[in-house]
């Protein structure tokens, strides 16, 4: 087992962190594994990576370090990952795509053209490949819901589980591509559909996870095998301080949104890290979209590098030093890739297809057995507009189903939840109010009884006084508008 690859990488500071604060850093290096951080207590802490990136490192670089290996083993069927990591504004974006996917010259290509272009240059170099196909998804996790971004009416696309593909995405588009130059023009074309909205600190800053899958195929005549391999890039967007961003409204609703997937990718790091030798531990994978997909690439099925895009600025300190330290963690995920290839695959293949409907049908019957017909009817329907695939082989396929069900229902009954303790404290406030409007007519009644009784003056200009107060308390109290 070997550790995953974790590299940091500062940028240069930009135009307005020079008026703010000048040319003062926070990060000292040492050599290209080791730096020292001071954060804005002007405390000390030494890190190690390893690679470090600091302000003039080429883009060529980080990609021959960090991504070239790995896209070299997905094309022998190794799975490989890249994830880009930090704080809005930080570089994460131009690490992965340059300043466009397209307009830019050679040396400022980030590591998604790059690795297009690698993929290609490793598959002619290949000995014994009689035929290969690259294919191309790439999708966002907006607002938790998982979006295919050539073709937007898929707007919340499922999460599955096999043991053959292990993590993948039900029914996304994949696009197959002849070379580096038509890959480019379609990675353009779901950029384009990307969200992306304005801050104080990015312009065009990330407000989805967007994540690039190659699926590589190459069938190898001799050996009657076919070799699969896939690689990911993953783009996250930052985590972020609304007292820096300004974000409000809708931004702000994305902003914590944002925030909560990388807290629970966090939580996925320190649950790999830190639990007792020997004993396995619960790892919260399914606690957002994000670490779901990524279960494979954390979980050890996959060579994977994190790339920790950081800002030298001293007015960041804070959050590069949350970024290193989660860096520092990453480091000890353990991971044990293997190549994945399928015997004989025209024969598997057609086998799976007939195979295919008699599993579904023997799953039906079973269901006829013990439920009533409308019942199998109508969940089979809803399988089917679901687009749950059913393997009679595999219980992982019946558990994600019922997973999937589950998931949805404590969605529903948690939002039931949220309305019903709304509605709750619209009827604590009104109760609240009528307790009010009793008690002063309690008293009010009260005065005047006396006032009868006695048929005292000073107790009338009492009734009177409170007359007026009641009425300005009604008043300010019809203005009162409601929380809602």
């Amino acid at each position: 087992m070997s550790n995953i690859t974790v590299c940091s990488r500062f940028r240069p500071l930009s135009s307005k962190e020079k008026i703010n604060h000048g040319d003062n850093v926070c990060v000292h290096g040492i050599d290209a594994e080791t730096f020292v951080f001071k954060d804005e207590k002007e405390e000390d802490f030494s890190f190690s990576f390893d690679r470090v990136f600091y302000e003039k490192s080429e883009q060529a670089e980080v990609y021959e370090f960090l991504a070239l290996p790995i896209v070299r083993d997905a094309v022998n069927a190794i799975n490989g990952t890249i994830i880009t990591y930090g704080q809005t504004g930080a570089g994460k974006t131009y690490s992965m795509e340059g300043p466009s996917i397209l307009e830019c010259d050679e040396k400022k290509q980030g590591l998604l053209q790059r690795a297009a272009n690698g993929l290609f240059e490793c598959i002619k170099s290949t000995e014994g490949a009689v035929k290969h196909t690259i294919k191309l998804s790439m999708v966002e996790i907006y607002m938790e819901k998982v979006r295919d971004l050539f073709d937007l009416s898929k707007d919340n696309i499922q999460i599955k589980e096999s043991r053959v593909q292990g993590i993948f995405l039900s029914g996304v588009t994949e696009i197959a591509i002849s070379d580096h130059a038509e890959a480019l023009q379609i990675l353009s074309s779901g950029i384009a559909n990307r969200a992306v909205g304005e801050t104080q600190m990015n312009m065009a800053s990330s407000r989805s996870h967007c994540i690039y899958i190659f699926t590589v195929q190459q069938e190898l005549a001799k050996e009657k095998r076919v070799k699969c391999g896939k690689l990911v890039l993953v783009d996250l967007a930052g985590s972020e301080k609304v007292e820096k961003t300004g974000a409000e409204g809708r931004v702000l609703e994305e902003a914590k949104t944002i925030n909560r997937s990388l807290s629970a990718l966090g939580n996925v790091i320190n649950a790999l890290t830190c639990g007792s030798s020997g004993k396995a531990n619960h790892i919260p994978y399914r606690d957002s979209k994000l670490t779901r997909i990524l279960q494979d690439a954390l979980g050890g099925n996959s060579r994977t590098a994190l790339l920790c895009c950081c800002s030298p600025s001293s007015s960041d300190a804070p959050e590069s030093l949350s970024t290193l330290r989660f860096g520092t963690r990453a480091q000890h995920i353990k991971a044990s890739p293997h190549a994945r290839c399928k015997e004989d695959y025209t024969k598997n293949h057609e086998a799976s297809h007939a195979t295919k409907y008699e599993s579904r049908e023997r799953i039906l019957n079973k269901m006829r057995e013990r439920m009533k017909l409308e019942d199998v009817k109508l969940l089979e329907e809803l399988f089917i507009l679901e687009g749950i695939f059913f393997d009679a082989n595999s219980v992982e396929e019946l558990e994600q189903a019922f997973e999937d069900v589950t998931m949805q229902t404590i969605s529903s009954l948690h939002q039931a939840v949220e309305d019903l303790v709304c509605t709750t404290e619209e009827l604590k406030h009104e109760n609240k109010a009528l307790k009010a409007r009793l008690a002063a007519a309690e008293r009010l009644n009260g005065l005047q009884t006396e006032a009868v009784e006695n048929g005292n003056a000073n107790v009338l200009q009492k009734i009177s006084d409170l007359l007026s107060q009641f009425v300005s308390w009604v008043r300010s109290l019809s203005a009162f508008k409601m929380p809602k």
